[in-house]
């Protein structure tokens, strides 16, 4: 079972002062990063959710043949972003979806793949943990789309949904092939780069 991919790359990134899916992290923007890390992981199609600044993201990244959208609501939230992508994805008819937010460049392909593996039929969410907290990124069963859309709002995007079906959510562990650090801010950059420094030492 082929599993879709979904870039969630809307937010305006106002504490970074320039939206997320621009920002440059060793040389490439976070948009073409974040779509070539569900290509690398086997996840087709791919679809990129995009709302601030969504024409020069349009006109600047190098998406290949990724389906882009765009959520005119993406100052409402990440909640309206998700529910652009899943609906996108249901009319491509996709069985499921790896969800993965724009801002954290240290998910990659091995990280999706491990999560797309535990993903078959009966299994409704698969979600990355780290330290034993369940994290993102998650792979959404189309059977729950419904669901999870009907309680995203807001910034919230699929945590009430996994909080309130938690049984049904597959967790995965997965600090030994990434972290959820998320850049929303200048110091979150500086983190990732010392991080990335110290790491190559």
């Amino acid at each position: 079972m082929t599993v879709a991919g979904l870039v969630l790359a809307a937010g305006e990134g106002r504490r970074l002062g320039t939206p997320k899916a621009l920002l440059r992290v060793d040389g490439q923007l976070l948009v073409e990063r974040a779509v070539a890390t569900l290509r690398l992981a086997g996840c087709a199609p791919v679809v990129v959710v995009l709302g601030a600044a969504a024409t020069e993201v349009a006109r600047t990244a190098e998406l290949g043949d990724a389906v882009v959208v765009v959520n005119e609501g993406w100052s409402t939230g990440m909640g309206s972003s998700l529910c652009t992508g899943l609906t996108a994805l249901g009319d491509l008819r996709a069985s499921a979806a790896a969800v993965l937010l724009v801002d954290q460049p240290q998910v990659g392909p091995e990280l999706v793949r491990r999560l797309v593996a535990h993903h078959s039929d009966g299994v409704a969410a698969v979600s990355a943990s780290y330290d034993g907290r369940r994290r993102n990124p998650v792979v959404l069963d189309a059977s729950v789309w419904a669901g999870v859309m009907a309680t995203a709002e807001g910034d919230i995007g699929a945590r009430r949904w996994l909080d309130t079906h938690s049984e049904e959510v597959v967790l995965v562990a997965c600090d030994d092939l990434g972290s959820d650090l998320d850049i929303d801010t200048p110091r979150d950059l500086e983190r990732l780069t010392h991080d990335a420094t110290k790491g190559s030492a």
